[in-house]
């Protein structure tokens, strides 16, 4: 099993997720953003993900550690804040929070009561989530225990949740028993989380863990809203999901230039600016 894991993930890289070999300090900031997704990693993993030795990966852990970011651990290392982040219930990325309490609050506008609905874990989509505790009748499919406690307190909603492997910052379940609890199923509305959106590269994830998860949601939903803040749109991430003509509609905030406006709509892409 560990052997299927390892190759399905060298497969990923080589499908577009992998970067060419980068420079000490981007690589550590790119590793370090790879645990901040995933909780924790191994030297073996990181070391083709990277193109470099473990050696230099070790090297690279060794001073994310020295810098108070993560813990080292025999063949690996896991993000030092996972235990109380875990316990609070808080999720690791909490930056740009404003823009995002207005995107999740213009994609909630889009949700009527009776609506079966499929929501990506992250802190946008947590933001979206919040705004829908009004609503009634709601059939919720989603892979974040936090939305699932946010809307499975409501006593007319029905929440479903896939099986996977726990990943403790973004509080999900992920792997393949995710990706085969999707199949079959129909949703109205997706609303889809990402780390990075550009015209040539597409939707990009910090690790390329929920890949398959994400393309199995995207799979079994009729129309793709993608939440992003702003300072989302330009920025490339280490694992692409695919291009932004995936997404129907684009929900972000007034710090979107008015090319990139334009550059979306023209590719078919609808853009609601949230006030």
């Amino acid at each position: 099993m560990e052997k299927g894991r390892t190759n399905r993930r060298r497969r990923a890289i080589e499908q577009g997720g992998g970067q060419p070999q980068l420079l000490a300090e981007p690589r550590r900031m790119r590793i370090l953003e790879w645990l901040q997704e995933e909780g924790s990693a191994r030297v073996r993993d990181l070391s083709a993900a990277f193109h470099v030795s473990e050696a230099t990966i070790r090297q690279d852990l060794e001073r994310l550690d020295a810098d108070g970011f993560i813990t080292r651990e025999h063949g690996g290392a896991f993000l030092r804040s996972i235990p109380q982040q875990v316990q609070s219930m808080s999720l690791q990325h909490i930056d740009n929070m404003e823009k995002k309490q207005r995107i999740g609050a213009a994609a909630a506008a889009l949700v009527g009561d009776n609506e079966t609905l499929i929501i990506d874990s992250g802190s946008t989509t947590t933001q979206f989530a919040e705004n829908l505790r009004s609503r009634q009748e709601l059939n919720i499919i989603t892979n974040a225990l936090n939305i699932a406690l946010i809307l499975g307190a409501a006593p007319t909603n029905t929440v479903h949740m896939p099986a996977g492997q726990f990943k403790a910052p973004t509080l999900s379940l992920s792997g393949e028993k995710s990706v085969e609890f999707f199949v079959g199923i129909y949703a109205q509305k997706l609303f889809l989380a990402t780390a990075g959106v550009s015209f040539d590269v597409g939707l990009t994830y910090p690790s390329i863990g929920d890949i398959y998860v994400k393309r199995a949601m995207v799979k079994a939903a009729s129309h793709v809203y993608l939440l992003a803040d702003s300072t989302k749109i330009g920025k490339v991430s280490f694992s692409a999901l695919g291009g932004v003509e995936m997404v129907h509609t684009l929900i972000t905030d007034d710090g979107i230039s008015a090319s990139d406006k334009a550059e979306f709509e023209r590719r078919g892409v609808e853009v609601i600016i949230a006030s």
